[in-house]
């Protein structure tokens, strides 16, 4: 009798052990489906399938130093410092726009956006040549400066691997200034305004450091004399971004742009 319930017994467990194992091996299975796949997880946030897109949008504390001279028919204007010399602020909250479309895999095309409008109160320190005005030391000078710039960008993965991307193209930067000052002492008006666009070669990295964690810069740098005329642009940027969810992240941002 007592063979016969080892017996029973060992059957039921028999019985049992095989129904969990289909029950477990369903369950796994639910669970690998539910979760991101490594290769996914590790995607980069900038860096991903063709046919994406991504915007992002920064807000920073802007640390803004201005050299600037309005020449008149050949004459050179006085160099001055917006903020030293016309009374304009030196920070500024900010934004900027940043659309980035992934074309194909490996191909990106950029396009950012920013822009400025600052004014100045102040008795200049020196008399000041201004788009063929004198600006007398000593007089109230009201000033306005409006700046915008639109940049587009197209770049090819030279090196791309799991974690680590490099790519290198060309784009193109769209300049728009328009500077105007009052004299309020002598009531004389000048005024000037510029578009230009300029080509500018660039590099850029991304990094995949974990599932989370991402790092990526690019550069743009342009340099050039025309008819005896020297300009130069660059535009800088790097963050270190964390991945919150699939389709957010927030950034660490540092960027600097320069025109001269």
């Amino acid at each position: 009798m007592r063979v016969v319930f080892v017996l029973i017994a060992a059957l039921i467990a028999g019985a049992a052990a095989v129904a969990a194992e289909p029950a477990e091996r369903r369950s796994a299975a639910i669970r690998r489906s539910r979760a991101p796949s490594e290769t996914e997880e590790r995607a980069c946030p900038r860096k991903s399938d063709h046919g994406s897109f991504r915007a992002a949008r920064h807000f920073f504390a802007a640390q803004l130093n201005t050299n600037l001279h309005l020449d008149s028919g050949g004459v050179p204007g006085t160099l001055v410092n917006a903020e030293h010399d016309l009374g304009m602020k030196g920070r500024l909250n900010q934004g900027r726009m940043e659309l980035i479309f992934r074309l194909h895999s490996g191909i990106d095309c950029a396009s950012t956006t920013f822009g400025s409008d600052r004014d100045g109160d102040r008795p200049i320190g020196h008399d000041i040549l201004f788009a063929g005005n004198t600006f007398v030391s000593g007089d109230l000078v009201q000033s306005d400066l409006q700046y915008s710039m639109l940049g587009f960008t197209y770049t090819y993965s030279v090196i791309r691997t799991e974690r680590f991307e490099v790519g290198a193209g060309l784009g193109v930067h769209l300049l728009q200034a328009d500077a105007r000052g009052t004299d309020v002492t002598l009531q004389e008006h000048a005024e000037s305004s510029g578009v230009g666009a300029f080509p500018t070669p660039a590099i850029d990295a991304t990094w995949a450091i974990s599932q989370r964690f991402a790092w990526t810069a690019r550069a743009q740098y342009l340099n050039a004399t025309v008819h005896g005329t020297n300009g130069s642009l660059g535009d800088y940027h790097t963050d270190l971004q964390y991945r919150w969810t699939r389709n957010f992240e927030i950034a660490w941002v540092m960027r600097r742009s320069r025109a001269a």
